[in-house]
């Protein structure tokens, strides 16, 4: 068992509070800090503890059959498949998409994608967390879009009354000379949505994005509920903090709400109007139960908590709130472990919460 030291990423939406808090350091951070990242994604490998410099990735480089298992070999070759994550959204996100296997291996070729490996992902809040993810009903989309009376939008309307959703998106990106009569138009009216549209345009002017929630589903996520999006899903999250599990994958095609480089073309090409986000909640064992073989996620929670894990697959143990104990070592609040697959069963104890990470095999 390995004692992990994290890379914090810093992107502008991020919390000041949030991360610190949890890891125990001094609060508000010295700026924003969005993501904590437990794994060995070559863009922000964990460390081991001690002061060797090695990270999770040199650890399973070394002997990949004792920290993968046989199972994860097989499946996935001489990495871990998944990337755990603590995510502290303080500002909107971009509005986004991830591709599928066969979509990654394929735009990795073309040097589209940094990575050749699909990105499906699930968000625990641990804080009231706010997501757009998929798309209404176009019907529903059309009555709020028709509702603006703006004369340029009745293409997007229109697009939406036919059922076409992603040619409504598309038409709708491409309004930027019309965004700011839109947001105006926006602000008229004293809906929650459209009042989102105002505020995202406030952030990001001139950006047709903005419309974004009009055209997708809002999800409001209480603590200890899950939201899965699988590949095609065009989503933006919007505020909260939580755990976050995916495919240990970087490729992200963005539209805009963002200064990063926007590839609308590609998300149009891989996004899937049909395909919905899942809301689930812990089941039995406290795992919530995707259908991505990449990862698994369980949550060992309550005062006394006990639960036995087998052996034979890699794990990563984050403890978010009280202490815990992994088999006879003591984690407090804010640290994690990784568990090798060639390590004996572990019973793990709880005075609080605890995220456990394993390949969804």
């Amino acid at each position: 068992m390995h004692l992990l030291t994290n890379p914090v990423k810093d992107y502008a939406w991020g919390s000041r509070t949030d991360i610190a808090e949890l890891t125990g350091r001094p609060v508000p951070a010295p700026g924003p800090e969005a993501e904590m990242w437990l794994g060995a994604h070559p863009s922000g490998p964990s460390r081991l503890g001690g002061d060797d410099g090695r990270t999770l990735a040199d650890l399973i480089g070394a002997d990949p059959r004792a920290g993968l298992g046989d199972a994860t070999l097989e499946a996935f070759g001489e990495r871990l498949p998944y990337l755990l994550k603590l995510i502290a959204v303080a500002q909107p996100l971009s509005l986004q998409v991830h591709p599928s296997a066969e979509q990654a291996v394929d735009g990795h070729a073309r040097g589209v994608y940094g990575d050749p490996w699909p990105k499906p992902e699930l968000v625990c809040a641990l804080t009231p967390f706010t997501a757009l993810a998929g798309f209404r009903p176009p019907e529903q989309a059309a009555m709020l879009v028709d509702r603006l009376g703006v004369p340029d939008l009745k293409d997007v309307v229109s697009l939406l009354e036919g059922g076409e959703s992603l040619g409504a998106l598309e038409a709708l990106l491409g309004k930027r000379q019309a965004a700011e009569q839109i947001v105006w138009a926006a602000s008229a009216v004293h809906h929650p949505d459209y009042e989102l549209v105002v505020r995202l345009a406030r952030r990001y002017p001139g950006d047709p994005a903005c419309l974004a929630p009009l055209l997708l589903r809002r999800h409001e996520l209480a603590p200890g509920q899950a939201l899965f999006l699988g590949a095609g899903v065009l989503h933006c999250y919007l505020k909260g903090f939580g755990v976050e599990i995916m495919g240990s994958s970087d490729n992200v095609m963005r539209a805009g709400l963002t200064p990063k480089p926007l590839n609308v073309a590609e998300l149009l090409r891989i996004t899937d109007p049909a395909t919905a986000p899942l809301a689930l909640a812990a089941g039995p064992g406290g795992v919530y139960d995707t259908p991505s073989p990449e990862f698994r996620l369980r949550r060992i929670d309550g005062a006394g908590a006990e639960q036995s894990l087998p052996a034979g697959v890699p794990r990563i143990l984050l403890v978010t709130e009280g202490t815990a104990t992994a088999g006879t070592t003591e984690l407090r609040q804010g640290e994690s472990v990784f568990v090798p697959a060639a390590g004996p069963a572990l019973t793990v104890r709880t005075t609080g919460t605890v995220f456990v990470a394993e390949p969804g095999i």
